[in-house]
């Protein structure tokens, strides 16, 4: 398909703009964009339909067909989106299993990108249970049986010394946001290992979905140390390491090396979110790279923004300020203990 980072559509739109096209519409040069984008980005006929990022499915007008040699390739008719959309909420919501319907939405998602999230974000009540908890947790317990195609990059003990080298090889270069794992405590459920690659995965749909942030801007990591879950080391579908999880200074050297790789490829602005590490882990980790790096952790800080937000709102009910009240909180987990920091930092900054 003609065009990076633009829908089919921008093929169509060059005449007004005083660009050279060829017979069939699939080359285009302007001054502005001195080379066409077909010899930048050749996805056309066949290719073009398994690309998830510009595929459009029985979208595609007829002249679009014409233009990306689709004739053939496609039964005839042409569907608008919103049709697509319909029947593919029929299809998902035919499946009674949880996960069923979480499997079928990863596969619209690996050949549809762009029918994925408009069926995401125009029923997200319904939906996001499916893509994020509390399915994502059944489905990261049985990553390695349902695994496809890899949707992000995993980065493990053996890439050691040469993480920059895997992160170039990610085919998308303008990177704003990654979240990343080690997979130590996916949700409620412990150590999952490489198998926490769905947290990422399902969490960055939901910057797009809710956030508007380009799909292509997004990357899911997942660190691969090890993990010290037998089941999973005895499972012979497991997709990770097979060895206990690496702590001490191989971690931290490892860490520290991703965290310099990020940076040095994608820039200072890009933002790194830590999801699901250990207590032990998540705390250090933001604390050791906050002042050099654009980091954020949702478990201790997005927890903690939100609770505050609700407790703020609150005095509109009650005249009395946060300083004139208790707060007691059950566990001293990433959550509670990031709560617990921001409602005493607030207190203290109403008291100065």
């Amino acid at each position: 398909m003609a065009g990076r980072g633009e829908g089919s559509d921008a093929v169509m739109a060059g005449a007004a703009t005083g660009g050279v096209e060829d017979a069939y519409g699939e080359d285009r040069a302007t001054e502005d964009q001195p080379i066409t984008p077909w010899a930048v980005s050749v996805a056309s006929g066949h290719s073009l339909l398994r690309d998830p990022r510009h595929n459009k499915g029985l979208s595609f007008t007829e002249r679009e067909r014409d233009a990306h040699y689709l004739r053939g390739l496609l039964p005839p008719v042409v569907l608008p989106q919103e049709l697509q959309e319909k029947r593919l909420l029929q299809n998902v919501r035919q499946f009674q299993v949880p996960l069923q319907r979480y499997m079928a939405l990863m596969d619209l998602q690996e050949r549809n990108e762009r029918l994925f999230y408009k069926l995401l974000i125009d029923n997200v009540e319904e939906l996001l249970p499916v893509v994020y908890t509390p399915t994502v947790g059944e489905a990261c317990q049985k990553y390695g049986s349902i695994f496809r195609r890899p949707q992000g990059l995993y980065i493990s003990l053996k890439e050691k010394g040469r993480i920059l080298e895997v992160l170039r090889n990610w085919p998308e270069k303008s990177i704003q946001v990654i979240v990343v794992t080690d997979g130590e405590r996916i949700l409620g459920l412990g150590d999952l290992g490489c198998q926490g690659m769905g947290i990422p995965v399902g969490k960055l749909a939901l910057y797009t979905a809710l956030g508007g942030v380009r799909p292509s801007a997004c990357l899911p990591i997942t660190i691969d140390v090890g993990t010290n879950n037998d089941d999973l080391l005895k499972d012979e579908f497991y997709i990770g390491l097979r060895q206990k999880r690496a702590t001490g200074q191989e971690y931290s050297e490892l860490l520290d090396e991703f965290m310099a790789a990020v940076r040095q490829n994608y820039g200072q602005k890009v933002l790194v979110q830590f999801e699901d590490f250990a207590n032990h882990n998540a705390f250090t980790l933001l604390e050791k790279y906050r002042a050099n790096h654009l980091v954020f952790n949702d478990d201790i800080q997005g927890t903690a923004a939100v609770v505050l937000a609700g407790l703020i709102a609150s005095r509109k009910f009650v005249s009395r300020t946060l300083a004139d009240h208790t707060f007691l909180f059950f566990g001293a987990g990433e959550a509670g203990t990031g709560i617990a920091e921001l409602v005493a930092l607030e207190i203290s900054n109403q008291v100065t």
